[in-house]
């Protein structure tokens, strides 16, 4: 197993690390406020006392669908097609620094890329699947209107690598370049890595100098993982958003995805902005929202909602990286249903929880079929004091408006799965 690292922050001492990224948070914050955007929604908030996670912790969640909602407004009154949110653009905006590129990902929200090296951070995650100066990579991530082919190239680049700019689509041509041009590296889907090694077989081509990998995009079994280590493939996973770029990356350990030194990441219960609490020895860390702040003064997104589920890991990696690991991807945070004609939200429970501080964790199930819907609110009580079921159901249903029976169980009984709300109807 190496034990190479990217740079000395790899291997910081936590407690210092901690320290470096609450201290970054007060200018972090300042440049946020002075978009639009994040004007409006910190307004009144004192940059200066942001420097301890309790105090991010209070600031609000800012998740996709706003920003999607944001930007949608602002660009049909003929305003910034970023919503406020970013500190960089091109003159006709009025932006004071200027974009390199702009992006568009589906819905579609625009997302800028600035002029540092390495703007997305994600030399960081190639350097820890195998990727060293003077290799060539073949990048077959989309280089049009989304920013994964960037990300990837402006992170090869700064490794030192020479980027094969392949793209998506034309397989064949992309295998011949593979034969051809003979790359050490590879950065894209896994499953098109997959199909492509697979192309080769039927083609009779062999492609031996292919060794390494980094992957993302999309899930990476440990089937597919393995399936291409037996080919000679060593491929490694990296997480991050067009948003805010890389989150984490997977490491030659193979435990968990180590957190960039950019971020500051938060698991929240879905539909809060509440942090989940530390995990008790013993206990299983609890599954949540992946909740970002990256210090990023071009696009200085604070508290952003990924939609994205994982859990914070105990301990360090093995390889020496002292960073803080999460368990990956684990399904969206996104669970609102349609219940008889009326949309129920994560925030909804939580709304209900907090009225009833005697409960801990509840799951909201919904059954039955549909225009027969049931809907059960399951919560964890240590000690349910008499009448409790009945209060909460009452509360359940001035929250939400529907009627909906309630569950007294032990803590514990429930899935740690981040599940909130879980629809388990029959569509058939």
């Amino acid at each position: 197993m190496t034990t190479q690292h990217y740079d000395a922050l790899e291997t910081r001492d936590p407690q210092a690390r901690e320290a470096a990224l609450l201290a970054a948070l007060p200018a972090q914050l300042r440049a946020a406020q002075a978009t639009a955007a994040f004007g409006a929604l910190l307004a009144g908030v004192d940059a200066g006392d942001i420097t301890t996670r309790s105090a991010l912790a209070r600031l609000p969640v800012t998740r996709k669908h706003e920003l999607l909602e944001r930007q949608k407004a602002a660009r049909a009154a003929g305003g910034d097609p970023f919503g406020g949110f970013a500190a960089i653009g091109w003159r006709s905006q009025g932006a004071l620094r200027p974009a390199r590129r702009v992006f568009q990902s589906p819905g579609p929200i625009y997302e800028p890329e600035g002029e540092r090296a390495d703007y997305w951070r994600f030399g960081r995650a190639l350097f820890a699947a195998g990727f060293r100066a003077g290799d060539l990579v073949h990048n077959s991530f989309s280089y049009h209107l989304t920013p994964a082919g960037s990300m990837m190239e402006t992170g090869a680049h700064a490794i030192g690598c020479t980027v094969f700019p392949g793209g998506v689509g034309n397989t064949e041509l992309q295998l011949q370049a593979m034969s051809e041009l003979r790359p050490q590296a590879y950065a894209g889907t896994p499953s098109f890595l997959r199909i492509a090694l697979e192309k080769a077989d039927e083609a009779g081509i062999a492609l031996p100098w292919l060794t390494k990998a980094s992957v993302g995009g999309e899930a990476f079994p440990p089937a597919l993982r393995d399936a291409l280590a037996a080919r000679g493939v060593h491929a490694y996973q990296s997480y991050g958003t067009a948003d805010v770029g890389l989150i984490a990356y997977e490491t030659a350990a193979r435990e968990g995805l180590v957190l960039d030194e950019g971020v500051i990441v938060e698991i929240v219960r879905p539909g809060t902005g509440e942090p989940v609490p530390e995990p008790q020895a013993g206990q299983a860390p609890e599954v949540g929202e992946v909740v970002v702040t990256v210090l990023n003064p071009d696009y200085p997104l604070v508290r952003f909602g990924t939609g994205d589920l994982s859990a914070m890991l105990p301990g360090q990696c093995p390889t020496g990286r002292t960073q803080t690991r999460i368990r990956g991807w684990l399904g969206r945070a996104d669970q609102t249903a349609k219940v008889r004609g009326m949309f129920v939200h994560p925030s909804q429970v939580a709304e209900v929880l907090k009225r009833h501080p005697e409960i801990g964790r509840a799951r909201l199930v919904i059954e039955g079929e549909m225009a027969n819907d049931r809907m059960t609110l399951h919560a964890e009580a240590a000690a349910a004091p008499e009448g409790l079921a009945q209060a909460v159901a009452q509360t359940l249903r001035e929250v939400t408006k529907l009627r909906g029976e309630v569950m007294l169980a032990p803590p514990g009984s429930l899935p740690n799965d981040g599940k909130v709300i879980e629809d388990a109807r029959r569509y058939d």
